[in-house]
């Protein structure tokens, strides 16, 4: 492969992307074309279309790098089959990324999204296999708003405090998160 046109071609990838995310940062997806990205990215609309297929397949790719960013956080433990419930790592990558998330929830992937799993098995011998389904309903929707309402303060408070907030909610029961990923 021609090194310097891959080198290139990534280049001109992260730029269209930083400048997607600027752009969703105060405007909605449907307000943004692909001309005002490559006007503002300095780019031509061919190298956009050469990289992407529409914003969306863009937006997916944003997606996709960041639940592979999570997803790395946690690889040791889906390779060794343990749950070491350590979200200070989750909470941590989002101060750091604070925009990304923004990005991601704002895109509506929060419906979608595979950054956080549920400890299936887990929950059941917690809870006698009785209504699994809205202990992990309950959870995901729970984590999803505290982790948005983190964001929209700016990430105010520290990891550690959002720990803190889990842990008082959940009384030591804080289990179920990361299982499946």
């Amino acid at each position: 492969m021609n090194t310097p046109n891959n080198r290139r071609r990534k280049a001109s990838r992260e730029r269209l992307e930083q400048v997607f995310i600027e752009l969703l940062q105060t405007r909605e997806l449907d307000e943004i074309t692909v001309s005002e990205i490559c006007k503002q990215a300095g780019l031509n609309r061919t190298t956009f279309y050469a990289n992407y297929a529409d914003l969306y397949a863009l937006a997916d790719a944003i997606r996709d790098r960041l639940e592979d960013a999570v997803s790395e956080l946690y690889r040791e433990e889906r390779t060794e089959s343990f749950n070491s419930n350590n979200y200070l790592k989750l909470f941590r990558h989002i101060k750091d990324n604070q925009i990304f998330y923004r990005t991601y929830f704002k895109l509506g992937y929060d419906g979608k999204y595979q950054i956080i799993a549920y400890d299936r098995d887990l929950a059941q011998r917690h809870f006698g296999s009785r209504f699994v389904s809205y202990h992990m309903e309950f959870f995901r929707a729970g984590i999803t708003r505290i982790i948005k309402m983190w964001l929209e303060n700016g990430c105010q408070e520290s990891p550690e405090d959002l720990m803190e907030v889990l842990n008082s909610e959940y009384r030591g029961r804080v289990e179920f998160l990361l299982g499946e990923m």
